[in-house]
């Protein structure tokens, strides 16, 4: 029983793109067609600014739960080159499976197609992951297993759909089930669990898990399946039909009791250090599950009153770009920190996981053993968020902005998705992929300053103003293209071989798509697409610079046409906002600068995505 255990891998899933705040009712849908009263209140204190569904806009699931805890172990295998037929125990766990009755496990097992195994399910809120995970931790450290897995995986959005809470009883949804509608997110993890170190790469050492639950002297807090003020469970209704109706199914939290949680979580971190468990100068990194960042700061103040104070770069958390995914949270975040780059052996992670079901703590310690080297470091996906457009309140500008908003949204995260946007953050990107990516955009560069000329000159003078603004424009990009030259020659390319190259098939598509449009008389709807292209620079082409510059060591004469663009690309973008000022715009014009930036940003994204494919 004193051989030490070690976390070889984590693996991951989140479904679909990430959702930001503005769209969760586009997913979970808008109760009698209105919008939340609550969502905003409660996202402020959150603190949450995307999460992932396995449902889509019509709140269809895409996915069952099981699946995406397959997902996760299939992840954490590859990460260390094993197959299920490695596996010999499987713990799994969940809020709530996708059946009442087998177990979770057995789902889980199911998904995988794999060989008889031992599993075991856990059924609670957050810590059934932690539950999950000690007991295949003790399976190892036993004897009885060589290669065990720990998951777990949540899929709460399908609880949360507008036509549920529309057939019941009540005129308007308690703010105890309201409130999680905009807390809980989906998402898996897993961990492969055994009794040897990685030869390569990092492994977390499990020194140990403490897990303690305080429900024999505490109310229910978070919970489904009855009432407040009624001790029927609902399966004591008449009908499952009068338990829905009723709310009983409805998942709660009683937000009154949630401070309790948060006391008896701190109180438990001061009795392990009492206990020589653990030691706060030791502590590296604090991983820490809460479900708001309002509950960071009360744990924070908890901790300085009793004298421990922990220094706010040694925390951990994803909890704003990933949201509140209950049992799979600590197994995200333990995913995310691995791979980043940021551990070293010898580090000390502490990860807490309190619960509000009924109440309870638990805490793992964790050394990292092995070398860094090899794992690369990855980089911040941001949340997609438009670049903010200011003009003039009218009739047409509150459409326009809300419309070109959501283009924008989609546009990001269709680019978070592709190739070479990932090997960027994931910091795969190696010398040749960025001479692909230069010799591709220099192709549909190289035609920028022509079209908008062409647009500007086919704009009638009473509009005078607006050819001015294309015209002005189209200088400004004219030596876009010197500036790639520039940095492709400094790289070591071949100018000839760059300068003779052929656009590839996304950017023959955008090509002709641009030129076509500013063929035609007055296309000022290209608007849109200078939305799209100068949005583009202003909020992303700066910020890829930075992490191309980082992660291939380049001096600036050899990456500044994306740093570039990341600053005069703020000054382009003005003069696009004055030209949407313009008196003469109106809601027709308006509707057809939306359309224009759709189909450029899904033109553009075919374009990254059709690197070197002519």
């Amino acid at each position: 029983m004193k051989k030490d255990i070690y976390i070889n891998s984590i693996g991951a899933f989140l479904p679909g793109n990430p959702i930001s705040n503005h769209e969760i009712e586009d997913y979970l849908g808008r109760i009698h067609g209105k919008d939340s009263r609550l969502k905003n209140r409660i996202l402020k204190n959150n603190g949450i600014q995307s999460r992932y569904y396995a449902i889509d806009k019509n709140q269809n699931s895409l996915l069952s739960n099981a699946a995406m805890a397959s997902s996760a172990i299939a992840d954490s295998l590859a990460k260390i080159g094993k197959t299920t037929s490695d596996i010999d125990f499987l713990s799994a766990a969940s809020t709530q499976g996708d059946l009442p009755v087998p177990g979770f496990a057995n789902m889980v097992h199911a998904e995988l197609k794999c060989q008889p195994i031992e599993v075991a399910s856990y059924n609670g809120v957050c810590i059934s992951g932690m539950q999950a995970l000690k007991g295949a931790y003790l399976q190892v450290k036993s004897g009885e297993k060589n290669l065990a897995i720990s998951c777990a995986s949540e899929f709460p959005s399908r609880l949360f759909k507008a036509s549920r809470f529309e057939k019941q009883n009540q005129e308007q949804l308690s703010f105890d089930t309201e409130f999680l509608r905009f807390m809980l997110s989906d998402g898996a993890g897993a961990m492969t669990i055994s009794d040897a170190p990685n030869l390569k790469g990092l492994s977390l050492k499990i020194e140990w898990i403490s897990v303690n639950s305080y429900s024999g002297n505490h109310e229910l807090c978070m919970y489904a399946g009855k009432n407040p003020d009624d001790e029927r469970s609902w399966l004591d209704y008449p009908d499952f039909e009068t338990a829905a109706a009723e709310g009983a199914i409805n998942l709660k939290q009683d937000v009154r009791l949630l401070d309790e949680m948060v006391k008896l979580g701190v109180d438990r971190f001061f009795e392990l250090i009492d206990q020589g468990k653990i030691n706060p100068k030791n502590i590296d990194w604090l991983v820490c599950h809460y479900s708001s960042e309002f509950f960071k700061g009360q744990i924070k103040e908890l901790l300085t009153k009793g004298g421990l104070e922990i220094e706010e770069e040694k925390w951990f958390s994803n909890l704003t770009t990933k949201g509140n995914t209950g049992a799979a949270s600590i197994y995200i975040m333990l995913q995310e920190i691995l791979y980043s780059g940021k551990l070293k052996a010898g580090d000390q992670i502490l990860c807490m996981v309190p619960e509000s079901g009924r109440f309870s703590t638990s805490f793992m310690s964790l050394t990292v053993v092995g070398e860094n080297e090899g794992i690369k470091e990855k980089f911040e996906i941001r949340e997609p968020a438009s670049p903010e457009i200011n003009i003039d309140k009218t009739d047409y500008s509150e459409f326009l902005v809300r419309q070109l908003t959501r283009v924008w949204i989609d546009f990001e995260n269709q680019l978070n998705q592709v190739p070479i946007v990932r090997k960027i953050y994931d910091g795969d990107l190696t010398k040749a992929d960025y001479l692909l990516l230069l010799e591709d955009l220099r192709q549909q560069v190289i035609d920028g300053s022509q079209w908008i000329a062409r647009a500007g000159s086919n704009i009638a003078i009473e509009i005078f103003e607006l050819r001015s603004a294309f015209l002005k424009h189209a200088g400004t990009e004219h030596k876009d293209y010197q500036i790639l030259e520039k940095n492709y020659a400094n790289m070591g390319g071949d100018l000839e071989k760059l300068r003779s190259g052929t656009k590839n098939i996304g950017s023959e598509a955008l090509s002709a798509w641009m030129f076509n449009q500013a063929s035609k008389p007055n296309p000022v709807d290209l608007l849109g697409a200078m939305f799209i292209i100068e949005g583009l620079g202003n909020r992303m082409a700066g910020y890829w610079g930075e992490l191309i510059q980082k992660q291939l060591k380049l001096d600036n004469n050899q990456v500044d046409f994306f740093l570039y663009h990341g600053v005069a690309d703020v000054d382009h973008f003005k003069g696009l906002e004055d030209a949407l000022n313009h008196p003469e715009m109106n809601m027709e014009i308006a509707k057809r600068i939306v359309k224009t930036a759709k189909v450029t940003a899904r033109l553009y994204a075919m374009q990254l995505l059709s690197l070197g494919d002519y």
